[in-house]
């Protein structure tokens, strides 16, 4: 394998970031707010929007209508899981309480891993698994 030439980075930048298919919107990225994430812009600026842009600390992310696949690039939405988020908290027992009593379902109880982080599985509001994680590296 070859090192990659410098060259070929000018002309890009250090910035890259996911886009999350919904099927509403403003209820994904409602959830990811209650994850840290910081409502940064929405398209269109007024109404309902069908892109969101949300931050949390260097960490990006975007929840757009789940028809951008069809709309922009002429391809079906995939079914099933489609990603998974892997996000790290402070305090996972305080955070799994707050989502329980928001109906938000618990995929996997929290579970002790062998380098210290105790990880457990949620579901965001389209059904796709998120990781919340807490420990040494928190």
């Amino acid at each position: 394998m070859t090192a990659p030439d410098d060259r070929s980075h000018q002309t890009v930048q250090e910035r890259a970031f996911p886009l999350i298919h919904a099927e509403r919107v403003p209820v994904t990225a409602a959830f990811y707010e209650r994850l840290g994430f910081t409502r940064l812009r929405q398209n269109p600026p007024e109404g309902e929007p069908t892109y969101i842009a949300l931050a949390r600390g260097t960490a990006e992310l975007a929840v757009v209508s789940s028809d951008w696949p069809a709309t922009r690039y002429d391809r079906p939405l995939g079914t099933g899981v489609r990603f998974e988020m892997f996000v790290l908290v402070d305090d996972l027992d305080t955070l799994l309480k707050e989502l329980a009593g928001a109906g938000v379902p618990l995929l996997r109880a929290p579970v002790e891993m062998p380098w210290g982080e105790r990880i457990a599985y949620v579901t965001d509001p389209d059904g796709n698994p998120v990781a919340l994680a807490a420990g040494p590296h928190s």
